[in-house]
């Protein structure tokens, strides 16, 4: 890996995790009584809750910055990572499995 590489790698952890610590905070779950309009809630560690939309201003960004585009990218990740797993993968894995249908 070259020193440019490695500083793009660090920037863009660098920024997911400013944009993570502006972004509406807590464990997003889809919740809601209509299944063609869900909602999304976020759950505070303290039990409290804040739906996602109503809180926009923080959360578009971060909507935004995962989007569909960042699937295949973060798929070939994994896919190679699976090759020789370290623990930031695994942990990146778990984390999705958690979430995906």
């Amino acid at each position: 890996m070259t020193a440019d590489e490695a500083s793009l790698l660090r920037t863009a952890a660098d920024r997911l995790e400013q944009l993570a610590a502006r972004t509406t905070p807590g464990d997003w779950r889809a919740g809601g009584l209509l299944a063609s309009r869900p909602e999304v809630i976020a759950h505070a560690p303290d039990g409290g809750t804040e739906h996602v939309a109503e809180a926009r201003a923080r959360t578009g960004a971060w909507i935004a910055a995962l989007s569909p585009g960042l699937a295949a990218p973060l798929a070939a990740w994994l896919r190679a990572a699976a090759d020789a797993p370290g623990p930031a993968a695994v942990e990146v894995a778990r984390a999705l499995l958690q979430r995906l249908p």
